[in-house]
């Protein structure tokens, strides 16, 4: 299934990549006399969840918001700004950490299913590690318990890292960063599907992560990893050519 819809994707997403990456900008003003498609948005939306992520855990929620009256209450708790008021549809990616066991339980299942049915004896080295992956080393990394578990993770993996290499984020807020940068990931898919659509997008920092939550009616222990405005762009809504860095200041050969 998800091969057919990989290749669905490259038949009809005729766009090189290059190309996308070229159109794409942080557009600050939207045209609000052209109109997108909210289904070609949510079929970026559905090309967003392809992109890699921390042990397929998929701890990302895409709220994909059509409703002028929720559109209106968005661009306020994203501070007013122009991106946010003259958006056709936004995108709102959130990181759910808080349904690791959840997630963890999905993962152990399909590869229950993959494997099929078998004795324990059965399973080769590599299926039981993926399987003991899932249901050991998950909630090894995932478990917290006020904070306090995750330096005690951290500590045991630091006295582990003396004699050799070994895996050092493991304290709450690393965990934290980890699912952040899987939506971060996810959201950049977006953005670059959006753009080989020919449609506009603007990733915004800047809002009242309380209030985007209120509005959505999000649980507290969700966390807003961004909001992405949508739409058309007019002329004025692109600060003139992009402008980076000297490659050469960024780049490290070793």
């Amino acid at each position: 299934m998800e091969l057919n819809f990989c290749r669905f994707i490259a038949m009809e997403n005729k766009t090189t990549l290059l190309e996308a990456l070229n159109f794409r900008r942080s557009v600050r003003v939207y045209d609000e006399n052209k109109e997108i498609d909210s289904k070609i948005v949510k079929k970026c939306i559905q090309q967003a969840t392809l992109a890699p992520n921390s042990s397929n855990m998929q701890l990302w929620e895409f709220h994909h918001i059509t409703s002028k009256e929720v559109l209106e209450k968005l661009a306020k708790a994203c501070l007013g700004q122009s991106t946010a008021t003259t958006a056709k549809e936004m995108v709102v990616i959130v990181v759910r950490k808080d349904l690791w066991k959840q997630r963890a339980k999905e993962n152990y299942t399909y590869l229950n299913q993959l494997f099929g049915k078998k004795k324990k004896s059965e399973y080769t080295g590599r299926e039981k590690f993926a399987l003991n992956y899932y249901k050991k080393i998950m909630p090894f990394a995932y478990g917290e318990f006020f904070g306090i578990y995750g330096w005690i993770k951290y500590t045991i993996s630091w006295l582990t890292g003396i004699f050799k290499p070994t895996y050092r984020q493991l304290r709450k807020s690393d965990m934290r960063v980890v699912a952040h940068k899987s939506a971060g990931l996810a959201a950049q898919t977006f953005m670059l599907s959006m753009a080989a659509e020919n449609y506009d997008t603007c990733p915004m920092e800047g809002f009242d992560s309380i209030r985007v939550k209120n509005v959505l009616n999000l649980p507290s222990k969700s966390e807003i990893n961004m909001v992405i405005s949508c739409g058309i762009r007019k002329p004025e809504g692109i600060y003139g050519n992009r402008f980076r860095i000297s490659f050469e200041k960024v780049y490290k050969q070793w």
